[in-house]
């Protein structure tokens, strides 16, 4: 069973979510109205935070879960809890300035990475080694 990485995933898309709320706060606040995605810069960091998080999510779940089956549960909800804090650095921190998200990227990028390639070595260690 893996309900640390299903919690964790629950997690993520909680903070998916939760980037979706901001995202309509901020067209209220700013003026915005659907379907536009622009004039406001304010508001454009809000929406960029939130589709960035989109475009990561599928290269973070598969990463996520492929370590879990391959080499840990725990370790991998431990990670996959490091990329869930660096998305809201990265959302917070870009909803503030564009230059404030680098170390929320750093540190979801580095986590996902590893789940990545801690889960590439696990498969392909199987394969050699079955």
């Amino acid at each position: 069973m893996y309900r640390l990485t299903a919690l964790v995933t629950c997690l993520a898309v909680l903070t998916y979510f939760f980037s979706s709320v901001q995202v309509a706060r901020a067209r209220r606040t700013y003026g915005i109205k659907a379907p536009a995605i622009s004039g406001n810069p304010d508001f454009e960091r809000v929406f960029r935070g939130q589709m960035n998080t989109l475009e990561w999510m599928p290269i973070f779940l598969p990463a996520l879960w492929l370590f879990a089956i391959h080499v840990s549960d725990a370790v991998a909800a431990a990670l996959g809890l490091v990329w869930i804090i660096g998305r809201i650095l990265y959302m917070t921190g870009y909803a503030k300035a564009a230059n404030k998200r680098r170390t929320g990227f750093a540190i979801q990028a580095s986590a996902a990475i590893i789940l990545w390639a801690g889960a590439t070595g696990a498969i392909l260690w199987h394969l050699v080694h079955p």
